[in-house]
């Protein structure tokens, strides 16, 4: 532990950025959110320009003037957070970005904004990651990468640390995705181990700026945005979810876009022996069904399964598809009514899910960190807005 604490605070003995994390916006297609840390006070700034390939570009770049806090971390040393927001943005355009200080900054990092219309996308959905995150799970990230370069979005299910008030697991899941994580989008809502003694570790919000739009006092553990056509929503599944229930029936109730996706950490359907939440599954799976959602995207259960859910358990023609994945190496095993129920599990394997969207199409693989594809379906959009569902 001391040699992973170590490695952890090295990465920020300087002004030099580190951890740089983009973030999901409300509207990616005209914002970019970044944040990154420091090992000492400064400004924080972020510099935009044009992405061009004459590299005098970055005469151009506009300076954009962030915010920063101070944060004690379990290791006991002070660290620097900081975050900044690039606005007025032109749609589906290439920009280069650097963040730091004004003497002291990081290298150019390109992304492209989003389409301000309905176009096609992928993106990548990793459950829990947890556990051995510099030596385990930083192989299932990077082969997801590969194998989804262009990937618009990352969507994390909870759980991304073993204790959230760690500095040092934070440091290794950074290392883990290296610079792809300065580059995709990442949306990411709490799981249990994101929590200690009933309250979110105080190292979520300075690593993870999402959207501030969910539940009044869970803002960035409960939100939505539009990309391209498709709606996301990520729930908390941790506290107050009642509360959430009501939040979401009225964000369902407004959503116009084709698809619709939700995250959370606890599943509807348990997959792990001796699990089930079904207070949870009483009062979000019906607004689910009711409102067309295509796939809920969960974790905790450290193993893989998929529920298929039109009007009933075990019909599998149409409606709402729930995946269960684990993308870290901490394994359970699945239970005897998961395995009678569900049209797939698995257990004791690290996974990625890569799904692509299209206007009438979505085309969803969870594959092994060894590269196999393990489960793949398609789920078509029908007249009616409902969805239906085809094995392959």
């Amino acid at each position: 532990m001391i040699a992973i604490a170590a490695l952890a605070l090295l990465q920020a003995q300087t002004s030099t950025p580190d951890r740089i994390l983009r973030n999901v916006t409300e509207d990616l297609s005209r914002s970019a959110s970044y944040t990154w840390r420091t090992a000492s006070k400064e400004a924080t700034i972020g510099q935009i320009a044009l992405a061009d390939a004459d590299p005098r570009f970055a005469a151009s770049a506009a300076n954009v003037e962030g915010s920063s806090q101070a944060l004690t971390v379990s290791e006991g040393k002070q660290m620097f957070h900081h975050k900044v927001e690039f606005g007025d943005l032109i749609p589906d355009t290439l920009y280069a970005a650097r963040l730091g200080n004004g003497k002291t900054w990081s290298e150019w990092i390109h992304f492209r904004t989003a389409k301000d219309e309905p176009a096609p996308f992928s993106f990548i959905y990793f459950g829990d990651a947890q556990n051995s995150l510099k030596s385990l799970w930083s192989r299932t990230i990077r082969k997801a990468f590969k194998d989804e370069p262009y990937a618009d979005l990352m969507i994390h299910a909870g759980d991304l640390v073993n204790i959230g008030k760690s500095d040092s697991e934070w440091g290794e899941w950074f290392y883990a995705g290296g610079w792809a994580h300065s580059e995709i989008p990442a949306a990411a809502i709490p799981g249990n181990h994101e929590y200690g003694g009933g309250k979110l570790t105080p190292l979520w919000r300075p690593h993870l700026d999402m959207p501030e739009n969910g539940l009044k006092g869970l803002e960035e553990t409960c939100w939505y945005f539009d990309f391209q056509g498709a709606r996301f929503i990520g729930l908390n599944s941790n506290e107050r979810i009642e509360d959430q229930t009501v939040w979401l029936k009225a964000i369902l109730e407004k959503t116009k876009t084709r698809w619709i996706f939700v995250t959370f950490h606890h599943p509807t359907f348990s997959t792990a022996t001796g699990r089930d939440n079904k207070k949870l599954r009483e009062l979000w799976q019906p607004l689910f069904q009711k409102h067309n959602v295509a796939i809920v995207l969960q974790g905790h259960d450290h193993t893989y399964g998929r529920q298929n859910v039109p009007t009933g358990v075990g019909s599998i023609d149409a409606g709402t598809v729930y995946v269960v994945s684990v993308s870290g190496p901490k394994m359970y095993g699945i239970s005897p009514e998961a395995r009678k129920t569900m049209q797939k599990v698995g257990q004791n394997k690290q996974l990625y899910q890569i799904v692509k969207v299209s206007h009438d199409k979505v085309r969803y693989e969870s594959r092994l960190v060894t590269g196999e594809l393990f489960d793949s379906f398609e789920l078509t959009k029908n007249a009616d807005g409902t969805n239906r569902f085809s094995a392959n």
